[in-house]
C-alpha cells in the first residue's frame, strides 16, 4: 500500500508513489494540457497501484475552507481551462481514500519540514522563484491558512530606482513577482536567465527585489528557517546575493544568531532538490491519512 502524491504545476504534472518517510518509490512527469486530458493522465498512472491517500499540491490560487461549496476547486487562475476546477471532488471519482490539498508551496514547506532542510524545525517558508513566484509557510507545525492562502509571490515591493521595467503581472503589474519571476526577468532583459549567467548586474537587481521579500517575510512571520527554491535560484551567484541585502535591509534590528551570524544556515536552498514539492504532497497525503 503506497501513498499517492500529485504536485500540479502550471506547465508540469508531477505524480508518484511513495512511503511515508517520502521515499518517491515511481514517478512521471507529464505537460499540463486540459483538465479533461491531464486528469486521464494521472488517474491511469495511480490506476496500477493500491493507495492509502492521495496529495494533492496545486498551482493555485486554490480554495482550503473545508466550509465551502468549492473546497478543493482551483478558483481564479489565468491558466486557460482550470479555473473553478474541482480538482479535489475529480480525484474523489477515482479513488475512495483520504485526500490532502494545499497549494504547491504550502507542500513543499512541509516537505522540507519534515525531510529537507528544515528537519528538526516547527517551522519554515518555502519560496520558489520560477515561472511565477511562490511562498508556502509552516508555523508551529502547521500549513498556514486564513481567509485563503499566503500569497507572498504578490507582495508590493520597492521599484529600484534603476529599474524602467513596468512589470508582467496581469493582475498587479509590479508586484514580486512581476518584478522578479522567470519571465520577468526574460521581458526585461530580453533573453532567459540561463543565457545571462554572466551579466552581474542582472543578479544584482534580482537579489534587490527577492532579499526585499525575504526582510519582510521575516519580520511578518518570523519563520525558522527560509529556503529559496526555483529555477531561477539555481544560479549560483544568487542566493550569497540574496543573503548579503536580507542582512542589509534587517540592519541589525532583529537580534538573533541565526540572521546576525548564521545566515548561511538559515538562509538556504531546498534539502530535497526538485523533489520538495512531490515529497510534500507525499506529507500531505501522510497527514490526511492521520487524520
Amino acid at each position: 500500500m503506497y501513498l499517492g502524491a500529485i504536485e500540479a504545476g502550471g506547465t508540469k504534472f508531477v505524480c508518484a508513489v511513495g512511503g511515508e518517510n517520502g521515499e518517491v518509490y515511481e514517478r512521471v512527469t507529464f505537460a499540463t494540457k486540459n483538465p479533461s486530458e491531464t486528469m486521464e493522465e494521472v488517474v491511469q498512472f495511480f490506476k496500477s497501484h493500491k493507495l492509502r491517500a492521495i496529495g494533492i499540491g496545486s498551482f493555485g490560487p486554490v480554495d482550503l475552507d473545508r466550509t465551502s461549496p468549492t473546497y478543493g476547486y482551483i478558483t481564479s487562475t489565468p491558466k486557460l481551462n482550470w479555473s473553478n476546477f474541482p480538482f479535489v471532488n475529480e480525484i474523489k471519482k477515482h479513488f475512495n481514500v483520504p485526500i490532502g490539498f494545499d497549494t504547491d508551496v504550502n507542500a513543499a514547506a512541509l516537505g522540507e519540514l519534515l525531510w529537507g532542510a528544515a528537519k528538526g524545525e516547527t517551522g519554515c517558508i518555502y519560496m520558489t522563484v520560477g515561472t511565477g513566484i511562490g511562498v508556502g509557510a509552516v508555523i508551529e507545525g502547521e500549513l498556514l491558512h486564513g481567509l485563503s492562502h499566503p500569497e507572498m509571490g504578490h507582495i508590493l515591493i520597492r521599484r529600484h530606482p534603476d529599474d524602467p521595467f513596468a512589470g508582467s503581472c496581469p493582475f498587479h503589474q509590479d508586484c514580486l513577482e512581476g518584478l522578479a519571476s522567470g519571465p520577468a526577468i526574460e521581458k526585461r532583459w530580453g533573453k532567459k536567465g540561463t543565457e545571462l549567467a554572466d551579466r552581474p548586474e542582472v543578479w544584482e537587481l534580482e537579489a534587490f527585489y527577492l532579499a526585499q521579500a525575504v526582510a519582510n517575510y521575516i519580520l511578518i512571520l518570523s519563520p525558522r528557517k527560509v529556503i529559496l527554491g526555483g529555477g531561477v535560484m539555481k544560479q549560483p551567484q544568487l542566493l550569497p546575493l540574496v543573503r548579503q541585502k536580507v542582512v542589509h535591509l534587517l540592519n541589525g534590528y532583529v537580534q538573533h544568531e541565526a540572521i546576525l551570524h548564521r545566515i548561511d544556515e538559515y538562509i538556504v536552498s531546498p534539502g530535497l532538490g526538485d523533489n520538495a514539492g512531490i515529497c510534500g504532497a507525499l506529507a500531505l497525503a501522510k497527514r490526511a491519512m492521520e487524520q
